[in-house]
């Protein structure tokens, strides 16, 4: 997937999440994340955000260490 399209999607979920406390939004996007994206979205979500964090909303870079790894094959 292109990063743009990547982090455009997971600003979108930021998005949604920001009117409640932070807590509960950062959680809110890491469920997410981890339920609904697979893993080799999750795989380049977590080298989008360690190499080029200013792509991600702050919800997005907060919730990232909380999102499901993705196992080795």
């Amino acid at each position: 997937m292109s990063p743009d399209k990547l982090s455009y999607m997971a600003n979108q979920i930021a998005a949604f999440f920001r009117t409640r406390p932070h807590d509960e939004a950062v959680a809110g996007i890491a469920d997410h994340i981890s339920n609904f994206w697979e893993p080799r979205m999750r795989a380049q979500f977590f080298s989008l955000v360690a190499g080029e964090p200013a792509r991600f909303d702050p919800l997005v870079r907060d919730a990232a260490a909380s999102v499901r790894p993705v196992k080795a094959a």
